[in-house]
C-alpha cells in the first residue's frame, strides 16, 4: 500500500471529523467499524476497503476526491456540497449552510447545546 495515501486520507478523515465535532467512536458507528479500526485508518496505518471508503465519505460529508487527496489544494479544504435528503425541513438546511465553516470547537458548543434543549424539550 502507499504510505503517504494511507497518511494523506487519515488526515482527511481527521479534519472533516473534527469539522463535524464528531468523536472516532461516532464516526466508526456511522461506517460501521470498530473504534480502534477507524482510529487505525485516520493515524495512516490501514487502507479502507472502497465499500468503507464510500461509507466514510457520507459519514463525514467529504466528497472522495477531497478523501483520497485528488482535487486542488484550495478544493481540497472546501467541504463537500450537501444535497437535502427528500422531505427535510428547509430550516436544517439553513443551519447546515450556516454553521458549515465554523471552527471544530465552535461546533461541539454548538452539538452540546443542541442535545441540552433536546433534552428539556423531550417529554
Amino acid at each position: 500500500m502507499d504510505e503517504k495515501l494511507q497518511r494523506l486520507l487519515g488526515d482527511a478523515a481527521r479534519a472533516a471529523r473534527l469539522r463535524l465535532g464528531l468523536t472516532q467512536a461516532e464516526v466508526a458507528q456511522k461506517v460501521g467499524l470498530g473504534s480502534s479500526v477507524y482510529g487505525r485508518i485516520e493515524r495512516g496505518m490501514m487502507m479502507p476497503s472502497v465499500p468503507t471508503l464510500r461509507r466514510m465519505c457520507v459519514a463525514l460529508e467529504l466528497a472522495s476526491d477531497v478523501l483520497l487527496s485528488l482535487g486542488t489544494q484550495e478544493g481540497a479544504a472546501e467541504p463537500a456540497l450537501r444535497a437535502p435528503e427528500v422531505g427535510e425541513h428547509p430550516e436544517l438546511s439553513r443551519i447546515i449552510h450556516v454553521v458549515r465553516g465554523w471552527p471544530p470547537e465552535r461546533l461541539l458548543l454548538l452539538r452540546k447545546l443542541l442535545e441540552v434543549a433536546d433534552g428539556t424539550l423531550s417529554p
